[in-house]
C-alpha cells in the first residue's frame, strides 16, 4: 500500500520542510539527533520524526532516500519513535570525505547502542524497510529497492500494540542538508517466519 504522506505526523517539524502526496524533503537544521546516554553520557532528542502510527503486529514499511549529506554525523533514514527512552533508527550517517556509516541504533529504556559498518562515501540514497513481528523488528537496507540484506534484527521491551514509525534526518554538528524521501510504502510483512530452530518451551 503506498502511504499518503497527508496521514503522517510530525514529531519536531523541522523550520523547513516540504510535503507532497509522494514526496518528503527535509532541511536539517544544526544540532539536531536522537542518542541517548551511552558512552557519550549525553542525551539528544530533537530530530525532526515523521511517523504513521499502527495496530498491525505484522508488517513492512519501505522507502528510499537521497541525501546530499557533506559533514560529519550528518543522517537521514528510517526510524521507529516511541518515545525519548524507547526508539530505534537505521540510517547512512557522513562520516569524512572517503567513509559513511551504514548503522542502525536501538534505544531500550533510556540507552542507546550502535552498530555500522563502513561505506563508500560517494553513496549518496539508499533504501530501507522496517518490518515488525510483534515485538520484534528487523531493519535491511538496498542499493535498488528490490535487494534487501538484513542489518539488525532487535527486541523492543517497551512496546504497546500500536507503534509509529517513519522517516528522520537530522546533523548533529553545526551543519546543514537536504534529505528527501519516496516510494513510501507499507506492506504485509516481507520478514518471514523463523523456519529452523524451534522455539523454547516455556
Amino acid at each position: 500500500m503506498k502511504i499518503n504522506t497527508a496521514d503522517m505526523q510530525w514529531t519536531r517539524a523541522p523550520q523547513q520542510y516540504t510535503v507532497t502526496e509522494d514526496r518528503v524533503e527535509i532541511i536539517t537544521e544544526p544540532r539536531t539527533d536522537l542518542w541517548q546516554r551511552t558512552y557519550y553520557h549525553f542525551r539528544n532528542d530533537n530530530a525532526p520524526v515523521l511517523q504513521l502510527s499502527t495496530e498491525e503486529e505484522y508488517f513492512s514499511f519501505s522507502f528510499k532516500t537521497d541525501f546530499d549529506s557533506r559533514v560529519r554525523f550528518d543522517q537521514s533514514g528510517v526510524v521507529m519513535y516511541l518515545n525519548s527512552d524507547n526508539w530505534l533508527k537505521a540510517s547512512v550517517e557522513y562520516e569524512n570525505g572517503e567513509i559513511q556509516r551504514l548503522g542502525s541504533v536501538v534505544t531500550n529504556n533510556g540507552y542507546s547502542d550502535w552498530a555500522s559498518v563502513d561505506v563508500d562515501a560517494s553513496i549518496k540514497s539508499m533504501w530501507f524497510r522496517l518490518s515488525r513481528r510483534g515485538q520484534d523488528f528487523c531493519v535491511e537496507n538496498s542499493t535498488d529497492g528490490v535487494h534487501y540484506k538484513q542489518m539488525r534484527i532487535c527486541h523492543m521491551f517497551n512496546v504497546d500494540r500500536t507503534v509509529t514509525f517513519g522517516i528522520y534526518a537530522c546533523s548533529p554538528e553545526e551543519s546543514s542538508f537536504k534529505a528527501t524521501f519516496t516510494h513510501l510504502e507499507m506492506t504485509e510483512c516481507k520478514w518471514l517466519p523463523h523456519d529452523g530452530q524451534a522455539p523454547d518451551e516455556e
